[in-house]
Formats: C-alpha cells, sequence, structure tokens
C-alpha cells in the first residue's frame, strides 16, 4: 500500500492520519505535498476549527525512510534538497495555519516525526510514548525545524544530548520539560487530542488566531515591536463581532457561541 495522508472530519476538527504502516509511517513527498493541500483548503473552511496530526495504528512516525534516502545518495544532492523542502512547506505550514493543531502522538516519534510534533502547536502524547532525534546514530543531521524548536524550548546541554546523542526522551520527561501539554493513556492520545481540540472549536477563531500570529512573531521581536502587534491585534478583534459575542455572554454568565 502507497503512502498516504488521510483524511477525515470529526465535527469541527480536521484529523490527518500518516498512513504508511509498512514503514512504521515513515515520511516522504507525497506526504508532504498532501500535508500541505488539506491545510491550504482548511484555511479557509469555516467548517475547520483545528487539525489533529496522527499516525495509523500504534506508531506516529519513524520520519525519514531511510531505504528512500540510501537510494537518494545515487542521484543528484538537489533531489534530496527537493524532499526536504517538501518537509519544510509542510513544516512552516503548520507553523503559520491561522488555526490550532495538535499533534496526537502513540509509540513513537523519531527524526522528521519528532520535527513534526514538535512543529503543532498543542502535543498530546501516550504515556509510554518515546520521541527521538536520530539523525547522528546513521551520521545525519537534523530537518523538519527539530533543532531549531528543541532550541528554542530547551537549554543547550539537553538539546545537545538529543541531538548529538540522539538519546531516546520519554513523553513524561517532555511533559516536566513543557513539551508535551496531555498525557493520554496507551491508545487514547487522538481521543484526548480530539477533547482538547473541541475546547479549542468553541473559542473565537480569530482572537485564536492572532495569538498564534503574535506566538509566532514574538522570539524574532523586540518588546517595543511586538507591544505594537499586541495593541494591533487587539484592537482589532475588539471591533470583531466575537468580541462583542464573548463580552456580553461573560457578563450575562453566559455561554458564548462565536462565529
Amino acid at each position: 500500500m502507497p503512502a498516504q495522508l488521510k483524511s477525515s472530519g470529526q465535527g469541527q476538527t480536521l484529523v490527518l492520519t500518516i498512513s504508511n504502516p509498512e514503514h512504521r509511517n515513515a515520511l516522504g513527498p507525497e506526504i508532504y505535498a498532501a500535508g500541505v493541500e488539506a491545510l491550504s483548503v482548511a484555511e479557509t473552511s469555516p467548517d475547520v476549527r483545528s487539525v489533529v496530526i496522527t499516525g495509523e495504528g500504534a506508531m506516529f512516525c519513524a520520519g525519514g525512510q531511510l531505504q528512500r534516502l540510501l537510494a537518494n545518495r545515487q542521484q543528484a544532492p538537489q533531489v534530496q534538497a527537493e524532499s526536504i523542502e517538501g518537509l519544510h512547506a509542510w513544516i512552516e505550514s503548520i507553523r503559520t495555519f491561522p488555526k490550532p493543531v495538535i499533534a496526537a502522538v502513540e509509540g513513537a516519534a523519531a527524526g522528521a516525526g519528532f520535527s513534526l510534533a514538535l512543529a503543532c502547536d498543542f502535543l498530546v502524547a501516550a504515556d509510554d510514548a518515546v520521541f527521538v532525534m536520530a539523525y547522528s546514530g546513521v551520521a545525519l543531521s537534523p530537518d523538519g525545524g527539530g533543532s531549531w524548536s528543541l532550541t528554542q524550548a530547551l537549554p543547550r546541554p539537553l538539546v545537545a544530548e538529543l541531538l548529538m546523542m540522539g538519546e531516546k526522551i520519554s513523553a513524561s520527561r517532555l511533559q516536566a520539560l513543557g513539551l508535551v501539554n496531555r498525557l493520554a493513556a496507551t491508545g487514547g492520545a487522538l481521543a484526548d487530542a480530539l477533547a482538547l481540540a473541541e475546547r479549542l472549536n468553541a473559542r473565537a477563531p480569530n482572537a485564536l488566531a492572532s495569538i498564534k500570529e503574535l506566538m509566532n512573531e514574538a522570539s524574532g521581536s523586540s518588546l517595543h515591536a511586538h507591544l505594537a502587534r499586541e495593541r494591533d491585534h487587539f484592537v482589532k478583534n475588539l471591533h470583531h463581532r466575537n468580541a462583542g459575542l464573548g463580552i456580553e455572554a461573560f457578563l450575562n454568565r453566559q455561554t458564548p457561541r462565536y462565529d
């Protein structure tokens, strides 16, 4: 069965499932392209308020398929460069997607699979899930933004351990470090991710889009510049219909239904 990215709807949540069970849900160009296309369509769909990315069965994603990488060594370097650009286009589309994206991780997230999970806004993992940046074990270096995400979030010595030594790290330790939002019982990561998505779906989409944009811009911005962006987003959202709905509902002790 060829590798594919399956798409299904759960209420207002789009579920994207990496399906390549023969190769432990390894990634490839067809999955990257499908991921970019799915998010492009979902971005303008009023029926989609959040996205969950998961893997088929008991495995999230093994990263790149080593047999394909070995074959690419016989090709011009541009062949692998173009493949990585496809992965990076998907990673960037997740980061810039104006709606919440949740990773639901069972089993293992290895290599680019770990990078993919880190690119999401929320990470829900089974309590026995493991994460590993396995690149150095086969004389490679990271892709998919993994080295960027980890360096942004963790102390340098720990990042060096994960990247240079390729050490496995448990979901529970990642939660203690602030990188995993929720621990689920084995087999329950997707259900817990969907429950989290439902809570997000009940919030104003315009406000969540602003918050995600502000988060994305914060690390590369001065405080002065960021304060100006916060002001502009706040004013824009205050004059959005949803702010009226939310404020009135709060004052009247009601539950708002946002557009």
